[in-house]
Formats: C-alpha cells, sequence, structure tokens
C-alpha cells in the first residue's frame, strides 16, 4: 500500500433484500442492544469472522435479542412470551408490515374508517403479537388479532395493553374456521395477514426443526455447552398450531381462500404470505375460481432465505 494512501474500510453488511424502510437492514448493532438490554451482553460473543452475534442455540438468547431490538427500535419495554411458544425473527416479520403499507398506498382501501385510519386482521397472532406490534409502531395501524391457542391469546393480550398497542386480541373458538366466528358483522377490514403454518404434520416441523439446528452450527458437531444438533430445541421455538396442520400450507391457504368469498364485502384486500414457491401455481388457480378482481405476487427475501406474499382482493381499487 503507498505511503499515503489509507486503507480502505470493509463495507457494513447489509440484508439487501430487506424492503428499504426496514429498520433491520444493516448488521445488528450489539453495543447499543446490549446497553438497552444489559441482559444480553451475556450471550453476545465472536463468530469466525469476529462479528458480534449471539448463540442461536439458546433460547433465552434469542427471545432476549427480541426485546432488545423491540425496546430500542420501536419502543416496546414489555414483551415476553411463554416458554416454547414461537419466537420470531423481526427483521421478516418488519418487511410483511412494510410490504402491504406500500401495497395500500399503490392501491387504497374505499374504507371509511375516522382519520383515514387503517385497520387490519392478524390471523394467527400468535403469544408473540408481533404483527400488531410493528404495524401499530411504524404506521399507526388498528389491529384485531385471533388465535385458536387461548395461552397464546392471553400472552398476546398482556403485550397489547402493556404498551399501549391499539389491537383486540379474539380467541378463534372454531378451529375448522379462519374468518369465520373472528369477523363480525359490524368488522370491515383494510386489510388481513396471515402467516400460515408451514408443515403438514408433526413429524415434518420436527424434521425441519433438526434441519434448522444443524444449518444454525455451521458444521459444528456440537453448541457452546457441548450439545449436538439434535439435542437442542430449535431457538425460534413453536407450539403444533404455530408450524403444522393437516395439509400444510397449501391446504390452510386453499380453506382461506375460499373462506374469502363470503367476507369479500368487509375486507379489502386479503393477504398471506407463502413460504412455499412450489404451492403458488395452486394457490394462483383457486383465486382465477373465486374471480377476484386483483391478485397480486409481492417477492420477499432475507439473507438466502426467499418468500412472497399474495394478496387479493374483491373489490375495484
Amino acid at each position: 500500500m503507498p505511503e499515503n494512501q489509507k486503507p480502505i474500510a470493509k463495507a457494513e453488511p447489509t440484508k439487501t433484500q430487506l424492503h428499504p424502510r426496514n429498520k433491520h437492514k444493516g448488521r445488528y448493532d450489539f453495543k447499543e442492544l446490549m446497553e438497552n438490554t444489559p441482559e444480553l451482553k451475556q450471550y453476545v460473543g465472536t463468530n469466525k469472522y469476529g462479528l458480534e452475534t449471539i448463540d442461536f442455540f439458546n433460547s433465552t438468547a434469542v427471545k432476549l435479542l427480541n426485546q432488545a431490538l423491540l425496546k430500542m427500535d420501536y419502543g416496546i419495554t414489555h414483551w415476553d412470551i411463554p416458554d416454547g411458544y414461537l419466537c420470531p425473527p423481526i427483521p421478516g416479520r418488519a418487511d410483511y408490515i412494510h410490504h402491504v403499507a406500500d401495497l395500500l398506498n399503490k392501491h387504497p382501501s374505499p374504507s371509511e374508517h375516522p382519520q383515514g385510519t387503517v385497520v387490519a386482521l392478524d390471523i394467527g397472532t400468535g403469544s408473540n403479537c408481533i404483527y400488531p406490534i410493528l404495524g401499530h409502531c411504524e404506521y399507526k395501524w388498528k389491529f384485531v388479532g385471533s388465535d385458536i391457542d387461548p395461552l397464546s391469546v392471553k400472552s398476546a393480550r398482556a403485550i397489547t395493553k402493556s404498551n399501549n398497542i391499539r389491537a383486540e386480541i379474539r380467541l378463534q373458538e372454531n378451529v375448522k374456521e379462519i374468518f369465520g366466528g373472528i369477523i363480525k358483522d359490524t368488522d370491515y377490514f383494510d386489510f388481513t395477514m396471515c402467516n400460515p403454518p408451514f408443515h403438514s404434520s408433526a413429524a415434518e416441523a420436527t424434521s425441519a426443526n433438526k434441519r434448522k439446528i444443524r444449518n444454525l452450527s455451521k458444521g459444528k458437531a456440537t453448541n457452546h455447552k457441548g450439545q449436538k444438533p439434535d439435542e437442542v430445541q430449535v431457538s425460534f421455538g413453536g407450539q403444533h398450531n404455530e408450524l403444522w396442520c393437516t395439509g400444510g400450507e397449501l391446504r390452510f391457504i386453499k380453506n382461506m381462500i375460499a373462506e374469502s368469498i363470503e367476507y369479500q364485502d368487509q375486507v379489502t384486500w386479503f393477504t398471506t404470505l407463502v413460504s412455499k414457491q412450489g404451492n403458488l401455481g395452486q394457490i394462483e388457480n383457486d383465486l382465477k375460481f373465486t374471480k377476484a378482481k386483483k391478485v397480486k405476487v409481492i417477492p420477499m427475501g432475507q439473507g438466502n432465505k426467499n418468500s412472497r406474499i399474495v394478496a387479493w382482493t374483491f373489490q375495484e381499487v
């Protein structure tokens, strides 16, 4: 290197596929996160590249990371979930919110909510209540969240109450219905959203969890506690209703599409995540059968994982 030439700083890695407004495009600022949540410090170390990270084998570490992110970036001071319940990766969840905001900006809802307030329905809000949190904090949206699990409903209600999130959490008492029993006669939603159960059986979910742990271990035989990947519970957790249902993602979404016909006058945009690219063709065929007026497929990506949002409406927007 010439004597007067300064060394070139290494660029900060970014999650380039995330939405431009996503607060989590760059690497996590662990110094600031630890200042906001000191309990996180004991779980932060450096990887083989010399970059700070946490032990993703450890469910406590992952939950503390979420608590720190929610506190630092969204002002959420009270967030917790029951042991064994799904601890969602926040960057991907935030992306869904931002892409729906773009959809509404391009195709506004004809609803007449006061002062233009957007009202959303989150199907399967979970104990973590993450979508109502992000939608409220980023866009001041108002939510109804539904779930079939009473403990999830209790947890989500506690989160919304303690953080003044504008959300009503409703228990879905009929596990065979998605919108039925949740959408009341007087309701109108600018959009619905859903992260469907991905797997079709408990065995499939367990196998996928083991693969995820092996990927996180990056070829290591054991984690820092000497545990092998198959001996460790997946860090993001999840109850059976969060991870799998009969027929998996495709059957769930097909049922959702069929039910949406009945509620087409009470919802502007129905939306759902579709994780499996191979399911997209059948989903689009079902939507053609419903004679939806508009169907949108919105690509999403985080790191090496690609996903998409499918949105449809029966209204002129």
